[in-house]
């Protein structure tokens, strides 16, 4: 960290102005907070106070020292590491890829980290998650991993002695999770707060209760790690003055535990994890690019950061395209390459032309030339005649076949290959399928199709090799046309007639062969490349290697492409050569056996790849009396790899003394579309080796040619390829946007334009012109020339003496923040961190994702079965480290998994783009991760700073000028509806009771329902009546009660609790409805019970017999103190005894019944309701839905609070309509119930919550068609009400009519209620006015608490739907809740509600006036001339006006509820709500069952529920980090992964977050795994 300089001392602090110290206090608080990083902090700082300073610089060191001090590893430390270095036996082939210098570098960079002690939060995992089953059981997956992909595995360029070292400095700060992390979450916490006493622990109570008002450097708020070293007073701490700390009480010693700011006491292993990841958080980010995102209009700036000024930039001329030697002509070279076999093999019959080896690698088969000619005509006699009939020929001239032979059957191949030019048809080589779904398939599936190919050859070992279906038919391979297969040995191919000869013109321009090519996305293209460019191509090999007849070349490389194509197969029959093949099979058992043939064969050329080499290296010792010294050629065909140079090295210093010349060694570059474009040539004995690059990474990463000045650890050595190819010219051009030239100092593309390249991909046009026919422009843009070039996909620049060099490929570039990364260069620098006891070497891949406007670098890589968790995440965190320091560029993402389990490539290399698709789509199943957003995203837009507000008077004349109304809506005018004379007689919802056991005795007001769908009991009007005074009389006698006094009841769902809340008020008696405690889950839901009774001040508790017994028991004894509870009365036998009056309240204002409820934030609440406000409210009901005595509805949802008591308990017996009950737990045994009852009673009217539709939704989704036969209708029902205090889940709704559309349900029939705690019903759809309104808002606005209307499918909207009607009576007005000013129509702000059905206050133990009054009885600010009292609802909302009509004959105001304040997430300077983050995460996997989100300590937490196989839980990290960065522009802090059912959800069906929270702290969640992203 770079010393502070301009460091002022705090005297000349104080003495600068106040707003420069305001703007000092703002940078450390950002600093603190990791909005700015340390370099832009420093450089803000310093233009602040350089005014002020003088010119002295002094440093300071305190300030290094504060943030670095860290104490020295102890002995024990330093010692520890050497159990790294144990070497494995039988390890030596894992060895393959070395690279000492590499190593060395990567060594010293982790070195580096020694002063930093970085406490990594080890992610914690469920014992019983991933079982991985042990080594011996496990096959070791193939270590070899040849492949063309491989090449990454070999830069060891830069890698042993500083390793020692680094191990210690890596234990030194891995330390401190390790010791803390135990891999299965028990409660019990690994790490006890128990020893921290004193100053760290009572800090933390401080820090966590106050807000630090300190200009200084912020103070460490998360230094009380509890590791070993908590003991000590932290370094980094600084203690506030002890004036300004409020509210802590004197003596208060809780100084083992830490305290959230809401007081919950937090000692869990959870709570130090946090603690550590915030200590990584704390420290800066990397520098990026450009500070941050300027911001200015709050939009987000799609696109890359700007380059950064200081970054190296090209300095040299423009490049001028780069000749090769002319292609000379020799007179006996053949028109065609069909010509060159015709030659020999009519002339040179026995002469050998291609050897194949067995397992073992003995020779096991020689093809000579005149075989090769003889059997190639008969087959291509076969495929033109013999297929189909004579009139209808299978195969044409022109027509692609595929050719389908396994890697150790050359001669097949060769065969099939010329039989197929001989025949003018155009051979497509593919790998053999190995099963129906292999890595890949489906694209070789796409190529085949595009090729128009309906017929593949093949060997008769491989057809029965093939997997077949029960009855023997090949499989159809996914994505693959139907195929018709022809076996191509001799014995089944016809001989041609004598005067048969094939049709062999001059090379010409038409195809000859398509090879398939890999793009990085994954998509499979066929090169096309015509007869002339296969024929000029053999010319330039032969002259560039020197190739005369009857040489020997050894072949280890895949002779179905590449180079093992052109030189194994094509040039060696141009020149008479032969070919011996190595194939992979042998090269894995037998590593050296290419160097013995070398050796037995005294071959003149050996074509390798390094890995090749390296294999002979580890394999040396078998074989000591080999010679080399035949080889004047030894061709290695990944030389374009920029970490080739220390494989070709390290070979040659091992071979020189079994006679291999160091001249010998020739890199060459190849692409599929350009095929070869440079090689070395053969050198001169003697002659001076080419020179090296070394060149800086840096540099690289910008695009320019640096050679390395700075540290030795971030350079990269290359080797060059030699010239270009003969008759070719190379042009390098900028890699991205116009193809112009580079200049000589910079890298490109390199682009070759010669007749030997290939001339496009097969049917595809447009990709084809892009690539093929690349016309360079001068930095003018005028064009060079008018010869067409083909760019290679190789990055690289031309050198001193025209000699190319290649740095890598365009495949393989990662473009991270406007720099360039290889991703090769990263896996050697992941490989160079001592991974043997952690992963498999060749088992890694690289590659990026796109992620919030940039690309971020993901590592995967296989862990073996036996390496542990601890060694796992120590060798992770080291990757990151060491990847940070050497390429200066974050990994976003390091995931292991299991052994064996990525997808592989045919030759056994690691399928990228089907690893990367996995890794997108969530079914990779990783057994490690670590995700660090943190470090990476440096690009998200700076987080809002709150502007001073405009009062509410300009608001008020702003809209007034602007000719927006204020944002207000009101349902009808109670006083202009006709008063019935109900109303008039009755104020009382007790008298109405009476009036109406007189007047319609038998009348039914209540049906309840079992889950049968049969009646279990009734209620007529005398019925209750009687049953309510026989309880008003228990409650006088046996509970002494006096009127006033409070009675809980605790009753299921039925018509026993309405009858107990009329016996209450018959009696004088307040009544408190409780949910009654689960039977199962005591010591989750009795608690609440006990605060409710407690809360209340309950006289008595009224129940069943079963509940009291419940109550007094054994197991509620374990949960709750049973001794306390006050009088328990059981209503089941009940005294034939009525009371002699009963009782009438003095007045309407007194109180009628208390409504308890517990928000979705953990508050318990309870409001007063008054008998005027239940009259109120149950007329404004019956108005709404003009209920009236003939009238019946079905309720389905809990009566114990809020409008779901009201429907239940109160509003028949005011309206006189029956209500059918129908006990939401019911739903369970019988999802049904609900709908059949409805479709059985013929209802109109239905109430339900939000539990009631989803169990019905996810439930019956499948069923639809059953209810259709069981004569289910729902056509009946006109209104579907869901009652809810929360935003409406329109998605829900959707699903909901959609699904049930098919048996009758009204698309307009469902709509939802709106109420809160001061007012429990302010909306409701009723029967007429028009149907709820729906309109989509911008939520990057809504963030901003703005709201801004957007059209539907625009990005980042939200589709809100009104909530029902205002009821009448009911007024309401949007209000800022800071200026309690009202705003204007469509702005965002409170609702605020007046009524006379409001709550008259909360009940509380304690007198809360002030809270009371600014609740329930408060004014606006201003341009309220009336005064009126409004109450709070605590939702934020915004009323639009329509076009619509309302019923009152005026425009319609639609009220739409946002969501709940004390709800939302106060991040970045953005209000977030919850439900928002929530349905992004829910969205993105298919095994996430549910999902919450809270925050602590500034960090976002989210908890899903996986309702899939263990495997996936760390699939879901990624996806949900993602997903909430794309689209909320947060980082998540810690994803917690949980079984389903975890979530707690209310009887509304609504998330109890906070409960959750307070789990997740004290560690009771038992996850599956939580992830820190660090």
């Amino acid at each position: 960290m770079a010393e502070r300089g301009l460091e002022p001392s705090p005297a000349a602090v104080a003495a600068l102005p106040p707003e420069v110290r305001a703007q000092l206090a703002e940078l450390e608080l950002e600093l603190s907070e990791g909005d700015i990083t340390q370099k832009g902090y420093e450089k803000k700082r310093s233009k602040l106070l350089s005014p002020y300073s003088p010119q002295t610089q002094e440093t300071d060191s305190t300030g290094q020292k504060e943030r670095n001090q860290t104490p020295a590893p102890t002995a024990a430390q330093t010692s520890a590491p050497s159990k790294y270095h144990r070497s494995r036996s039988g390890g030596a082939r894992d060895e393959r890829y070395r690279s000492d210098i590499h190593t060395e570098a990567v060594q010293a960079a982790l070195a580096k980290h020694k002063e930093q002690k970085m406490a990594l939060p080890m992610p914690t995992k469920r014992r019983s998650t991933f079982v991985q089953s042990p080594a011996d059981a496990c096959t070791p997956p193939d270590t070899s991993s040849a492949s063309e992909d491989e090449g990454s595995l070999r830069r060891q360029a830069a890698l042993s002695a500083a390793l020692q070292q680094s191990l210690q400095n890596a234990e030194s700060w891995i330390n401190r999770s390790i010791q803390g992390s135990s891999t299965s979450s028990s409660a019990s916490s690994t790490l006890s707060h128990g020893e921290v006493k004193g100053t760290s622990g009572s800090l933390a109570d401080v820090f966590a209760n106050t807000r630090i008002e300190n200009v200084s450097a912020p103070p460490d708020v998360t230094a009380t790690t509890s590791s070993s070293s908590s003991l000590l007073r932290p370094a980094n701490i600084d203690l506030p003055p002890s004036g300004i700390v409020k509210g802590m009480h004197k003596g208060s010693n809780r100084s083992s535990l830490m305290d959230t700011a809401d007081g919950v006491p937090v000692n869990s292993r959870v709570s130090t994890k946090i603690q550590q990841l915030l200590n990584t958080l704390k420290r800066p980010k990397r520098p990026p690019l450009k500070e941050f995102f300027v911001d200015d209009s709050e939009e987000i700036v799609e696109g890359i950061p700007q380059p950064d000024p200081n970054q190296p930039k090209p300095e040299g001329r423009q490049m001028t395209p780069v000749k090769g030697e002319p292609l000379g002509v020799i007179c006996n070279w053949p028109p065609a390459l069909e010509s060159a076999l015709q030659r020999w093999g009519t002339t040179q019959a026995k002469c050998p032309c291609l050897t194949g080896l067995d397992v073992t690698g003995k020779p096991v088969y020689t093809l000579t030339y005149g075989k090769l000619w003889s059997r190639s005509l008969k087959l291509a006699y076969t495929l033109l005649n013999k297929l189909g009939t004579k009139n209808e020929p299978v195969l044409k001239p022109g027509d692609r076949v595929a050719l389908v032979y396994p890697n150790n059957d050359p001669v097949m191949f060769m065969v099939a290959f010329y039989g197929c030019l001989l025949a003018e048809v155009i051979p497509v080589p593919i790998e053999v399928p190995l099963t129906r779904k292999d890595a890949g398939g489906q694209q070789i599936g796409f190529l085949l199709g595009s090729c128009g190919i309906a017929l593949a050859l093949t060997s008769e070992i491989c057809l029965k090799g093939l997997p077949k279906t029960q009855n023997g038919e090949i499989v159809q391979f996914k994505g693959w046309p139907r195929l018709k297969w022809v076996v191509t040995d001799s014995k089944y191919l016809s001989k041609p007639p004598k005067d048969w000869q094939p049709h062999i013109s001059p090379a010409g321009t038409e195809p000859a062969y398509i090879e398939y090519k890999t793009s990085k996305e994954g998509s499979v293209m066929g090169v096309t490349v015509s007869r002339l460019a296969m024929l000029s191509h053999c010319q330039a090999l032969s002259q560039a290697c020197s190739y005369s007849e009857g040489e020997t070349v050894v072949n280890v490389l895949d002779f179905k492409k590449d180079a093992g194509l052109w030189h194994g197969m094509f040039a060696n029959v141009m020149n008479k050569m032969h070919t011996i093949s190595v194939p992979y099979s042998v090269m894995k058992t037998c590593p050296l056996s290419w160097v013995q043939r070398v050796h037995a064969h005294k071959a003149k050329v050996a074509l390798v790849k390094c890995r090749d080499l390296h294999w002979a290296m580890m394999a040396h010792r078998d074989q000591r009396d080999v010679s080399l010294s035949s080889l004047r050629m030894l061709i290695v065909t990944d030389g374009a790899n920029p970490w080739s140079v220390s494989s070709c090295d390290a070979f040659l210093s091992l071979f020189q003394s079994h006679g291999l010349k160091p001249e010998a060694i020739c890199p060459c570059a190849t692409s599929a579309e350009a095929m070869t474009i440079a090689i070395r040539r053969p050198g001169v004995p003697g002659a001076p080796l080419p020179g090296r690059a070394i060149l800086s990474m840096n540099g690289l990463s910008y695009g320019v040619i640096r050679v390395n000045t700075e540290d030795k650890n971030s350079a990269l050595t290359v080797q060059d390829v030699g010239h270009v190819m003969p008759g070719g010219m190379m042009c390098i051009v900028k890699p991205d946007g116009l193809p112009q030239l580079c200049k000589t100092d910079e890298i490109g593309e390199i682009c070759v334009s010669s007749r030997t390249g290939g001339m496009m991909y097969f049917g595809l046009a447009g990709v084809t012109k892009n690539t093929f026919e690349v016309i360079p422009v001068t930095s003018s843009g005028s064009p060079v020339g008018d010869v067409p070039f083909i760019r290679s996909g190789l990055l690289g620049f031309v050198g001193p003496g025209s000699l190319v060099f290649v740095v890598g490929k365009m495949d393989g570039l990662l473009m991270v923040s406007g720099r360039r990364h290889n991703a090769d260069d990263i896996v050697a620098t992941g490989l160079a961190v001592e991974s043997i006891k952690t992963v498999y070497r060749g088992r890694i891949a690289v590659f990026s994702v796109s992620v919030f406007y940039d690309e971020r670098i993901v590592v995967v890589a296989e862990q073996r079965p036996d390496a542990s968790e601890e060694d796992s995440f120590q060798w992770m965190s080291r990757v990151l480290q060491a990847i940070d320091t050497i390429h200066q560029v974050g990994v976003y993402c390091l995931a292991l998994v299991p052994a064996n389990t990525l997808p592989k490539t045919p030759l056994g290399g690691i399928h990228i783009s089907q690893t990367k698709q996995l890794f997108l789509e969530g079914s990779l199943h990783p057994c490690n991760i670590l995700m660090c957003p943190h470090t990476c995203v440096t690009n998200l837009p700076k987080p809002r700073q709150k502007q001073p507000g405009v009062g509410p008077a300009s608001v008020m004349v702003g809209n007034l000028v602007a000719g927006k109304r204020i944002a207000q809506a009101a349902g009808r005018d109670l006083g202009q509806i006709e008063e019935n004379d109900l109303v008039r007689k009755h104020q009382f919802l007790a008298e109405i009771l009476q009036w109406r056991a007189q007047a319609t005795p038998d009348h039914v007001l209540y049906v309840l329902l079992n889950a049968k769908g049969t009646t279990v009991c009734t209620a007529s009007c005398l019925q209750l009546h009687k049953r309510a005074e026989r309880i008003a009389s228990v409650l006088g006698d046996k509970g002494h009660l006096n009127a006033g006094d409070n009675v809980v009841l605790l009753y299921p769902p039925g018509i026993e609790l309405i009858a107990a809340f009329y016996g209450c008020l018959y009696a004088g008696c307040i009544p408190v409805t409780v949910r009654p405690p689960h039977a199962q889950n005591l010591t989750a839901t009795l608690p609440t019970v006990r605060m409710v009774v407690d809360v209340s001040k309950a006289a008595c508790v009224l129940t069943t017999q079963t509940l009291m017994r419940l109550l007094k028991s054994r197991e509620a004894a374990a949960a709750v103190d049973v001794k306390t509870w006050p009088a328990i009365i059981d209503t089941d036998d009940l005294p034939r005894k009525r009371l002699p009056q009963l009782y009438k309240p003095p007045t309407p204002e007194m109180l009628a019944y208390l409504d308890f409820s517990v928000s979705t934030t953990g508050m318990l609440t309870g409001v007063k309701m008054s008998h005027s406000a239940v009259n109120a409210l149950c007329r404004a009901i019956k108005l709404q839905c003009e209920l009236y005595s003939s009238r019946q509805i079905a309720i389905c949802l809990d009566p114990y609070c809020g409008l779901g008591f009201a429907l239940w308990c109160l509003c028949s017996v005011y309206s006189g309509h029956q209500s059918v009950l129908i006990p939401p737990m019911e739903l369970e045994s019988n999802l049904s119930l609900w709908l059949a009852t409805v479709n059985q009673y013929k209802i109109r009217d239905t109430f339900c919550s939000y539990s009631v539709m989803e169990l019905c939704t996810k439930g019956l989704g499948s069923q639809v068609e059953a209810l259709k036969t069981r004569g289910i209708n729902l056509s009946c029902i006109r209104t579907c009400v869901v009652v809810a205090e929360e935003r409406p889940r329109v998605t829900l709704q959707q699903s909901f009519s959609k699904l049930f559309k098919d048996i009758g349900l009204s698309p307009r029939a469902v709509s939802t209620t709106f109420g809160s705690r001061v007012n429990v019903a302010i909306c409701l759809q009723g029967t007429s006015g028009p149907d709820p309104t729906t309109v989509y808002v911008d939520l990057k606005s809504l963030r901003h608490d703005r709201v801004r209307l957007v059209e539907r499918g625009a990005p980042q909207s939200l589709l809100l739907s009104e909530s029902g009607k205002i009821l009448p009576g009911v007024k309401v007005v949007i209000v800022n809740p800071e200026t309690k000013g009202p705003v204007g129509d469509s702005h965002l702000g409170e609702i605020w509600v007046n009524s006379p059905h409001t709550a008259s206050g909360y009940y509380t133990i304690y007198d809360s006036e002030t809270l009371q009054a600014d609740h329930f009885n408060t004014r606006l600010s201003f341009g309220d001339a009336a005064q009126t009292l409004w109450a709070r609802t605590g939702y934020l909302g915004f009323v639009r006006r329509t076009e619509l009509t309302a019923a009152t004959g005026e425009r319609h105001d639609a009220l739409y509820v946002v969501g709940a304040l004390d709800e939302t997430l106060e991040l970045r300077g953005l209000r977030y709500h919850p439900i928002d983050i929530e349905t992004s995460v829910s969205r993105v996997h298919r095994s996430i069952a549910e999902c919450a989100v809270f925050t602590w300590t500034n960090l976002l937490v989210v908890v899903v529920e996986l309702c899939g196989s263990e495997q996936e839980a760390l699939d879901l990290v990624p996806l949900v980090t993602n997903v909430v960065l794309e689209e909320h522009y947060l980082i998540v802090g810690v994803v917690v992964v949980v079984d389903p059912g975890v979530v707690p959800i209310n009887s509304r069906g609504e998330k109890q977050r906070m409960h959750l929270r307070d789990s997740f702290l004290a560690d009771q969640l038992d996850p599956i795994y939580v992830a820190y992203n660090m």
